[in-house]
């Protein structure tokens, strides 16, 4: 018996005598179980305490018959396992996907990459929004507030740096049947009125000054109420609902 093994507690020793008996015991602890039985009287006492426990628990325990097809399957399953894998037929084109698939599913050197991916585009994007949210908002240049004729502020047209023109209503406007509401401009007294707009009921709307030049200070803007397509003469036949002229936006 060597030193060490002479060392060993009396814990110790039972201890390793339990593991050796359950099958625990690793290549070391093996080797010197198997030299304690052949040269320690205690540890062969512990080895056979260990060896009655474990057979009472055995004997108590109820006689289970293994179920046929388990074992039909389990040797099913070996033999595929331990077949060459030349021998094995090609899969089904929709097997074949369905496994790879599957494997793809649980391979985490394909999530982790689509992962960081992910993770990547959400802080771009998030990087994009707050650089968007925090751009002060779009101010108009020239802005022109419609008034009716009873003085009440009804549409505001504003005009943008970048040649845009919006009108917006502020209030409702009813619109009578098979009537619509036309935008007109007027830049200068030789031209006269311009179409740039036309709607079926009030609404936010972008005015079309393509022909035009930019609105300016002075430029007049009004709404009129016109026949289902428009105007027939080109020019506002209809009452004026509201006008007003544009200024520089405060």
């Amino acid at each position: 018996m060597s030193t060490a093994d002479m060392n060993m507690d009396r814990t110790t020793r039972e201890e390793l005598a339990m593991d050796y008996v359950l099958g625990l015991t690793e290549a070391a602890e093996m080797e010197r179980a198997e030299r304690l039985i052949q040269t320690d009287a205690l540890f062969q006492t512990h080895i056979k305490n260990w060896q009655s426990k474990f057979s009472e628990i055995d004997r108590s325990a109820p006689e289970i018959a293994p179920v046929s097809i388990g074992w039909e399957s389990l040797t099913r399953a070996l033999d595929e396992v331990s077949r060459p894998l030349e021998t094995k037929a090609a899969p089904k084109n929709a097997a074949a996907a369905e496994g790879w698939l599957a494997s793809l599913w649980q391979s985490t050197g394909f999530w982790r990459p689509a992962a960081m991916a992910a993770g990547l585009a959400t802080i771009v994007l998030a990087g994009g929004l707050i650089r968007e949210t925090s751009k002060p908002p779009t101010q108009p240049i020239y802005v022109a507030v419609l008034q009716t004729s009873e003085g009440r502020s009804a549409a505001v047209v504003n005009a943008f740096a970048d040649g845009s023109v919006t009108l917006v209503p502020i209030e409702t406007i009813g619109v009578p049947e098979g009537r619509i509401l036309e935008v007109w401009t007027l830049q200068t007294r030789e031209q006269g009125p311009v179409s740039i707009g036309r709607m079926d009921k009030a609404r936010t709307v972008k005015l079309d000054l393509k022909t035009l030049k930019r609105p300016d200070v002075g430029h007049l803007f009004e709404i009129t109420v016109e026949p289902a397509g428009g105007s027939p003469t080109g020019k506002p036949t209809g009452p004026i609902l509201m006008k007003g002229l544009t200024s520089v936006a405060l």
